[in-house]
């Protein structure tokens, strides 16, 4: 999980030719208080339990839609939030679905990307190497700086958070002191 995290950032993603590049991800594992799985399998979280390569789909505080991308062993249940993306793909859809004009903010969170890219608990537990989905890793290396996560409330300390050096595209900027990855 902390190996594919900043893999992602400058990866294309894509739902239904809708998407862009990956600028800004976070890593959850099996062992950590903040991760969905921590308390084990539940319904909800049951393909985080599953093998790699799959999506986890959840919705958050019963407003908007989050992906997750599954990336250890079947078991592990450790997976990485999608948190934004710069929108290459599909620009006027997603001006469309967000009813928004800036193309900075149409994918600058995790719920503002799914309701761009029109993702629903429908796509939840799809591979993430067939349709609809299309993930196409990054042409060449980028500078990622790390720090903590944002919006939550436990392992706050953990820095899995992952983004692209510079992007305007962030959910949030990356404090001055962010390191390198």
């Amino acid at each position: 999980m902390l190996q594919v995290a900043p893999e992602l950032i400058g990866a294309t993603f894509l739902v239904d030719g809708v998407g862009g590049v990956i600028v800004e991800v976070e890593a959850y594992h099996h062992t950590d208080p903040a991760a969905h799985s921590f308390r084990g399998p539940t319904p909800r979280n049951q393909v985080m339990f599953g093998p790699p390569g799959f999506a986890y789909v959840y919705r958050s505080y019963g407003i908007h839609w989050c992906m997750n991308f599954v990336c250890e062993p079947e078991g592990s249940a450790s997976a990485v939030l999608i948190r934004a993306l710069e929108p290459t793909l599909g620009i006027e859809e997603m001006k469309r679905r967000r009813g928004l004009k800036d193309v900075r903010m149409l994918c600058s969170g995790p719920g503002k990307l799914t309701e761009a890219m029109g993702v629903t608990i429908a796509h939840n537990a799809l591979a993430l190497d067939a349709p609809p989905i299309e993930l196409f890793a990054r042409p060449a290396d980028v500078e990622i700086v790390t720090g903590v996560r944002i919006g939550i409330t436990k392992a706050v300390e953990k820095p899995w958070r992952f983004g692209l050096k510079g992007s305007r595209f962030l959910s949030k900027p990356f404090p001055p002191s962010s390191r390198g990855a």
